[in-house]
């Protein structure tokens, strides 16, 4: 019966993840709109072109860059007209706010933490784990949970 009930956790799981990814097509350079071609080759100059990817948020397209700076991972989001909507670039636990740390602390061991800046607001994603149980948790500097 255990095996029986993890194997249908790890399909259920496995199947979310597939989900998750197929909202995400991976595309090339070329099949960009030419706006979103010139502003991935200004903003990927000094890193790593990893992958270029499209996705569909409220109705709209939208592109994504992946690149890798000083070998952390920095994805970029771009709008069909080139604007840059928002950068997600991994970090560590010594550059985010006192808050922030102290409030990641407290969760369990950090795996994982991004800042992720939309227009001038900046927030912070982690991945933690606490007794074995991985989660995601978004903080504002303030290390609370930001309002949406």
């Amino acid at each position: 019966m255990t095996m029986r009930l993890l194997v249908t956790i790890g399909t259920v799981l496995g199947m979310s993840a597939a989900v998750v990814h197929a909202a995400d097509k991976k595309v090339q350079m070329k099949d960009l709109p030419m706006a979103v071609q010139k502003a991935v080759q200004e903003q990927t100059k000094s890193a790593t072109l990893v992958g270029l990817a499209t996705e569909k948020e409220g109705g709209k397209t939208l592109y994504e860059a992946e690149t890798k700076v000083n070998g952390k991972t920095r994805d970029l989001l771009f709008d069909a007209a080139g604007r840059l909507l928002e950068v997600e670039e991994e970090t560590s636990i010594d550059n985010v706010p006192a808050a922030v740390k102290t409030a990641l602390q407290s969760r369990g061991k950090l795996l994982k933490i991004e800042t992720l800046t939309k227009d001038k607001t900046v927030t912070y994603e982690a991945v933690v784990e606490n007794k074995g149980k991985k989660s995601e948790v978004e903080l504002d500097a303030n290390g609370k949970t930001p309002k949406k």
